[in-house]
């Protein structure tokens, strides 16, 4: 079996032989902070985008990306690369 210390601290909280400190319920922060972040952030608008492919539209456009546009030569870049 484990046997486990626990030691007292001077904030209040309870420190194991393992060396952290847990403050006996109070885990994630106060109440009082929640949506701090988020009230914080500015609203941007969604953009509009165009329409996403389905069925045989989608597999043609993914051949064509993979297969006939493909560049000879030159470093391989990644599908999100905005480098010319």
């Amino acid at each position: 079996f484990w046997l486990k210390v626990c030691l007292p601290t001077l904030e209040g909280g309870v420190r194991s032989a393992s060396g952290h400190t847990s403050a006996m319920g109070k885990v994630h922060g106060s109440l009082a902070r929640a949506g701090k972040v988020k009230n914080q952030t500015p609203k941007v608008a969604k953009a509009e985008k165009k329409k996403v492919l389905c069925g045989r539209a989608k597999k043609r456009f993914t051949f064509n990306r993979r297969f006939t546009n493909v560049v000879k030569g030159g470093p391989k870049r990644g599908p999100n690369s905005n480098m010319k």
